[in-house]
């Protein structure tokens, strides 16, 4: 029954995607089996559970194709002792409404963010293979992950998806989720409120998971690269699971000491790139399904065509489109999402930083030559700062080209998006700023 079993795996290969087949079907050994049922092996519950949910009628559907036989599908634990646990069909269980999932410290994790909910495709497929074999596996060699892409692409999803399963597997995992921001502010307060030992102990001892975003956060900020690199390895002496995100390469961030980058390379790294049309439909259609929204398939092809800057542009115009159909009270179709769209759509292959720098300066009254000259009056920065935002987000240019744009290094433009980005998370003026001259670059009105 071997020879059954490699031959419905051969099968099963072709019929659900390879990312998917690696994961869920090649760690499943078989057992024993008789005439009525097949006994395979697995490597924890949470395998149990995927594999049942998503695969298991697959599986009989093939046994019964290469036997003639009905046969039903048997999935027991394998310890690492050689010994088989058998799991009994959980209890129902009634779901609790509007339930956040609180990681030990840190941020709230996004009830949405699960792997269940992330779409997988060309551009993010190895991310996504990487990140659940970090979560779900005990024994492996690679304990450090990465994240790397533009805003937007899902590394926040996927960073707290593996904080999810992680605490779904394991209720006494202690995991930890934030920001670099996070990170550096609670060690100030530390120093400030004499408690250094106690953030020291916390980290090195009372860590095993620690999701990290925004890792570029730390460029310039030395005493807090030091305290990383401390708890780092504290970690990494100890195989705990350490996961990064940014939008720059460890390379590529300014002003990070040797120690810190080095541990952030040591690890494996993995970008996700833009999505392209089939994995946008994909996206659409999950979105709409989990929301229940009855979307006619030409309009969904049609934002797959014109929204295709990022995971969260295409989110945004679906959001868009049936919200005014609501509003309005008026069906969604072709004329109804072109009229969202046209606000939306981002022209960033026209865009150039010339683009960027003659609306700003427009924006704010100052003059070219004033917008790249040495001053460090607010009047000028300010603008300064904006424009090379925008040149980041809207052009494909690298953070050196982009700070020599400016007469600045690049890790003066790096902190400058720093600058920006936290100035729209906080709200306040600069939001309305960015909002306005996106929508005008985005129109092509320059």
């Amino acid at each position: 029954m071997e020879l059954i079993w490699d031959k419905v795996k051969a099968a099963l290969s072709t019929q659900i995607p390879s990312h998917a087949f690696r994961m869920w079907i090649e760690p499943l050994e078989m057992a024993s089996t008789d005439t009525n049922t097949m006994q395979l092996n697995c490597p924890n519950l949470f395998f149990h559970k995927r594999v049942m949910g998503q695969f298991s009628e697959l599986i009989r559907s093939e046994l019964k194709r290469l036997t003639g036989n009905t046969m039903e599908l048997d999935l027991v634990i394998a310890n690492g002792n050689g010994s088989k646990k058998k799991i009994d069909p959980p209890a129902e269980q009634m779901p609790l409404p509007n339930m956040v999932v609180q990681p030990h410290f840190g941020r709230l994790l996004r009830q949405d963010y699960t792997f269940d909910q992330f779409v997988v495709g060309k551009n993010n497929e190895f991310a996504y293979s990487a990140a659940m074999a970090l979560a779900v596996r005990k024994n492996i060699q690679q304990h450090s992950l990465f994240l790397l892409s533009k805003t937007g692409m899902g590394k926040s999803h996927l960073t707290q998806a593996i904080g999810h399963q992680i605490m779904a597997e394991s209720s006494t995992e202690r995991v930890f989720y934030m920001t670099a921001e996070d990170f550096t502010n609670e060690m100030v307060t530390s120093y400030k409120t004499n408690s250094v030992s106690a953030f020291k102990e916390k980290y090195h001892k009372g860590c095993d998971v620690l999701l990290l975003e925004d890792i570029h956060y730390l460029s310039g900020k030395n005493r807090t690269q030091i305290e990383l690199s401390h708890t780092l390895d504290s970690m990494y002496n100890e195989n705990k699971k350490i996961i990064f995100s940014s939008c720059f390469s460890p390379s590529e961030i300014p002003k990070l000491n040797d120690n810190l980058r080095s541990r952030l390379v040591c690890g494996l790294i993995s970008s996700i790139d833009p999505p392209d049309y089939r994995l946008r439909m994909k996206i659409l259609k999950k979105y709409a399904l989990a929301n229940d929204w009855q979307i006619p398939s030409e309009v969904l092809e049609y934002l797959a065509t014109e929204l295709t800057h990022d995971v969260r542009q295409l989110k945004s115009g679906l959001v868009g489109v049936t919200t005014k159909a609501s509003l309005l009270e008026t069906p969604i179709d072709i004329a109804l999402a072109a009229e969202v769209v046209k606000n939306m759509v981002s022209q960033a292959q026209s865009i150039t930083i010339n683009h960027i720098k003659s609306l700003v300066c427009k924006y704010y009254n100052v003059s070219p030559k004033e917008l790249i000259s040495r001053s460090r009056k607010q009047s000028l920065v300010r603008p300064r700062q904006v424009a090379i935002y925008l040149a980041r987000r809207y052009t494909d240019q690298p953070l050196q080209v982009i700070g020599k744009s400016f007469n600045r290094y690049h890790a003066t433009a790096l902190h400058a998006i720093g600058v920006v980005e936290k100035g729209l998370k906080q709200g306040g003026p600069i939001q309305g700023h960015i909002e306005y001259l996106s929508k005008k670059l985005e129109a092509g009105d320059y």
